[in-house]
């Protein structure tokens, strides 16, 4: 069966509920987290776990998450953005190793460097799949918590890469803080559809490298259900986002 044969029976039987986010008569207080848009992820062959060839979905991804932080930051509000970074030779099972410090992987995708240099940008390095999980502190303190408290947050939108994988992971994770008061004012977890990605390993190129089926992944599918798992667990989708 295709994929996308696969993909119309899936939305059959577990159709997803998208909305159009407009910020622009939006009153509440806005913040953006960018997942892991960095070299080793998302730049064509900067590592074991970058695409190796160019990939629509990545660079829709990406030219998506500039667009809005660039919104975000001319009006004032704030950005957040993880970096998986891992020390050389400590790999994060059951990946290989990838984003090691100073290999240039763990850095922005180019067209998102300035945000190191923008002061309505908070960069956090961490060094696991769940980025809250990554953002504690040595003093315990969290950075993720401690940014939306500063900010006022209301509510968050979030974009990235893997969109099943380092992307649930997180909003699932936010969505258990923000159900446990964690974050007093945080209302909504957003995701959205286009300024996420995830990588594409088909079943045939699994195989043929030397890796066992349950290796396989494909894009489009586990895209959906990494959507699918968000919102059924309390996240918002939104197919289009307006600033």
């Amino acid at each position: 069966m295709s994929v996308e044969k696969i993909i119309q029976n899936i939305e059959q039987a577990m159709p997803l509920s998208k909305t159009e986010l407009d910020l622009r008569s939006n009153g509440e207080r806005f913040g953006l987290i960018i997942v892991d848009e960095v070299n080793g992820f998302a730049t064509v062959g900067a590592g074991n776990l970058a695409p190796q060839t160019p990939n629509e979905q990545v660079s829709t991804m990406v030219s998506e998450t500039d667009r809005l932080a660039r919104a975000f930051v001319k009006q004032g509000l704030p950005v957040l953005a993880f970096l998986d970074t891992h020390e050389p030779g400590k790999p994060e099972p059951p990946y290989p190793p990838h984003c090691e410090l100073g290999t240039g992987e763990e850095e922005l995708v180019p067209e998102l460097k300035w945000l190191e240099e923008d002061h309505n940008a908070t960069l956090v390095k961490k060094d696991c799949i769940n980025g809250f999980i990554g953002a504690y502190q040595e003093d315990n303190s969290n950075a993720v918590i401690d940014w939306a408290k500063e900010n006022n947050l209301e509510n968050i939108l979030v974009v990235g890469i893997c969109t099943d994988i380092c992307v649930m992971d997180f909003v699932l994770t936010l969505l258990s803080v923000r159900n446990h008061g964690m974050i007093p004012n945080l209302k909504e977890i957003i995701v959205y559809d286009k300024g996420c990605s995830t990588y594409s390993l088909p079943r045939d190129i699994a195989e043929e490298i030397g890796l066992p089926p349950s290796a396989s992944h494909p894009q489009e599918i586990t895209h959906y259900m990494g959507l699918y798992f968000m919102a059924s667990r309390g996240a918002q989708l939104v197919d289009r986002a307006i600033i």
